[in-house]
């Protein structure tokens, strides 16, 4: 590829399986160095974690984990076991939480890659204390978000009754935001509340716990959601934590597709499934090597998404999809743009620095978070580190 990241086109003598890749998708891990750099000034005095559940996600766990490491992350969360071993391969000095807490009868394989699992109930609490030898673990309460974690109630058990987590080793203290997108939001501040009842209730059968509770867009509500860890995860990836402000993060990825065909098309001919794109007068077509296998989305077909279907960046101009995004295929108008400009073989940037995740994820209906952890397997990944281009997925 092009040493220069931000053209992203192939070199000349290029190895055959680029040469052979439809789709190109470059993770720029100096970016996401940036974020992190970012967040730590931000979060000031709190220790900032990172969130590398779903693949880093869609990037790539073990690279992006270890540059994290190389930045100075010392503390990891993934979604589950499965990913919490993966991750352990990779950085085995690295404390690594389980947000989905503890799955009935998997204790002892939690202890056997030294993972954390952020207990959700009495039950799981009951079972992690029976798995043997002291182990360390979160205590997870709901303050709102009522999808996993321990009641208020349950906290007060726990500070009137020692025998509860005796033999367990409580390391943090966490719950998750809501609302932090939307800073004025009033469950920000609800939630904030329910939490520190729950801090104080604890305080002195647990001294020692660390205190979590923001995610990304929870760094930047103030100092008082910060505690003593923080836990970003879609703006290290250059996604945008906040509804109705400008990103501030670096973007990360770019995805591209290459075209197969520029194709003529007469005035009142159709194209692709269902007929539902008609030539208006005669134009011109581009078809990619890319589609919803690829996790470019089927909303993204022209009509259908709430901003008129995606759009893509070909040559120096925005051209917009035609007709409906297929599995393999996309299709794009270049009717506008000039003679020659577009041919067979060139690239098409899906997402990137002309298309951001967040846009392409407002186009079809959805969020920036799903179009990431969308992206399919068939992407040729390129991962630049230090200016340095690697396909073999280590940083």
């Amino acid at each position: 590829m092009n040493p220069e990241v931000s053209s992203g086109e192939p070199v000349s003598g290029a190895d055959s399986a680029e040469k052979a890749a439809g789709a190109l998708l470059t993770v720029d891990l100096d970016a996401v160095a940036a974020n992190y750099a970012m967040l730590k000034a931000d979060a000031a005095d709190a220790e900032v974690s990172a969130v590398v559940k779903a693949d880093a996600y869609g990037l790539g766990m073990e690279p992006v984990a270890e540059r994290l490491w190389m930045e100075g992350c010392r503390t990891f969360f993934v979604a589950d076991a499965t990913e919490g071993a993966a991750l352990r391969a990779a950085l085995p000095k690295a404390v690594i939480y389980v947000l989905n807490g503890l799955f009935s009868g998997t204790a002892a394989l939690y202890a056997e890659y030294g993972l954390r699992p952020c207990l959700g109930s009495l039950a799981e609490l009951a079972e992690w204390r029976g798995a043997g030898a002291p182990q360390p673990a979160a205590l997870h309460f709901d303050t709102g978000m009522n999808r996993l974690g321990m009641s208020a109630g349950d906290a007060a058990a726990l500070a009137a009754d020692g025998t509860l987590t005796e033999g367990v080793e409580v390391a943090l203290v966490m719950s998750h935001l809501a609302c932090s997108d939307e800073a004025a939001h009033p469950q920000n501040a609800r939630q904030l509340g329910r939490f520190n009842d729950v801090l104080a209730v604890l305080k002195r059968r647990f001294p020692d716990a660390k205190a979590s509770l923001a995610n990304s867009g929870g760094i930047y509500l103030g100092e008082d959601y910060r505690f003593d860890l923080v836990r970003p995860g879609v703006s290290l990836y250059g996604g945008n934590p906040f509804t109705g402000r400008a990103n501030p993060f670096r973007p990360v990825v770019t995805a591209r597709a290459r075209i197969l065909a520029v194709r003529d098309v007469p005035a009142g001919e159709t194209a692709g499934y269902a007929a539902t794109w008609e030539a208006a007068r005669p134009a011109r077509i581009a078809v990619l090597a890319a589609g919803y296998a690829d996790g470019y989305f089927r909303a993204l077909s022209s009509g259908e998404g709430p901003e008129s279907g995606g759009q893509v960046y070909i040559a120096g101009y925005t051209a917009p999809v035609a007709g409906r995004v297929s599995m393999d295929m996309a299709m794009v108008d270049v009717s506008g743009l000039p003679e020659g400009a577009v041919s067979r073989g060139d690239w098409a940037e899906l997402i990137g620095p002309h298309m951001s995740v967040d846009e392409v994820g407002l186009r079809a209906g959805t969020i920036g978070y799903e179009i990431l952890t969308a992206l399919g397997r068939r992407y040729m990944r390129r991962y630049i580190s230090g200016g340095v281009k690697d396909s073999g997925g280590k940083a």
